[in-house]
């Protein structure tokens, strides 16, 4: 199926590419099919559309909805590289960092809001890939979720 049928069944419009917030690219294509991209957040028009941390600000719903902003914007940057998210073969790796305070243990359960979309727009077997979920006591801009993916490209 293509992933922009896709996208319409769920009623997903894909934000606009988050801009550059320092001296990095968005995404670099490496090998013969892998694209990487720099840490993402929950960026919405240029703002944090969620900040705070994780078990101290946030709920556990929050930042799933944080975690599932993010991949969004990582998602438009690829179209916006790739020119057709169809390129895709697979997820290969996410890493995602939470912001929480010391007595949150559930950055897993957070970094399912992620996961979940891809699994919904590419189907199981294309966007459920590795990952790891790291606690962290602090993000930039006071986000709750940064994520960074490795895609395989067809």
């Amino acid at each position: 199926m293509c992933v922009y049928e896709r996208l319409k069944e769920l009623s997903i419009t894909l934000p606009q590419p988050p801009l550059e917030m320092g001296m990095y690219v968005l995404t670099r294509e490496f090998g013969a099919n892998l694209l990487y991209t720099s840490g993402f957040g929950p960026i919405v028009n240029g703002k944090p559309a969620v900040t705070g941390k994780l078990g101290k600000d946030l709920n556990l719903e929050q930042g799933q909805e944080a975690a599932r902003i993010t991949m969004l914007n990582i998602l438009s940057a690829i179209h916006a590289k790739t020119g057709d998210l169809n390129k895709i073969a697979k997820i290969v790796k996410i890493l995602g960092f939470v912001a929480c305070s010391d007595e949150f243990y559930d950055h897993p359960k957070v970094l399912n809001g992620a996961s979940k979309v891809l699994a919904d727009i590419f189907g199981e077997k294309v966007g459920i890939g590795a990952r790891s979920a790291i606690g962290t006591n602090v993000l930039p801009s006071n986000i709750p979720v940064e994520i960074e993916v490795i895609f395989e490209l067809q």
